[in-house]
């Protein structure tokens, strides 16, 4: 009697198949942002990271006392800003911007943008998913 006997590849693949996948599951705009904190900041664009699942940015602002503050804004995909009009230099290290959004649950300084205004008044729509 011949036993089948199956090729590394053919088992490499069904494990592949059958293996849970790694990837991370996409978070909810409730999951971690709430409409009951909006906020409001200007200041001076740090960093601009352009990675998917989302794009983000960093606004560099001082505190009450004049102590710095470093935002971190969340946008959508960079598929999503280019088809929204964005491009890779839309928000450019030194800019000067006044971002609407929602901060995150968790951490006072991490915030989803809504709105994004530049010094000139050009407003970039980031496609946010505000609610859902």
């Amino acid at each position: 009697m011949i036993k089948y006997v199956p090729s590394i590849a053919f088992a490499a693949g069904l494990a592949l198949l059958t293996a849970p996948f790694g990837v991370s599951a996409h978070h909810s705009f409730a999951a971690e942002f709430d409409r009951e904190l909006p906020i409001t900041v200007t200041g001076t664009v740090t960093k601009v990271e352009w990675l998917n699942p989302h794009a983000r940015f960093y606004v560099a602002t001082e505190d009450e006392s004049g102590g710095k503050v470093e935002w971190d804004f969340e946008l959508t995909s960079p598929n999503v800003l280019m088809r929204r009009g964005w491009t890779r230099t839309s928000l450019k290290v030194g800019d000067v911007v006044t971002v609407t959004g929602y901060r995150a649950r968790n951490d006072p300084h991490v915030v989803n943008a809504s709105n994004v205004m530049l010094a000139d008044g050009t407003r970039l729509f980031t496609g946010a998913a505000v609610g859902q």
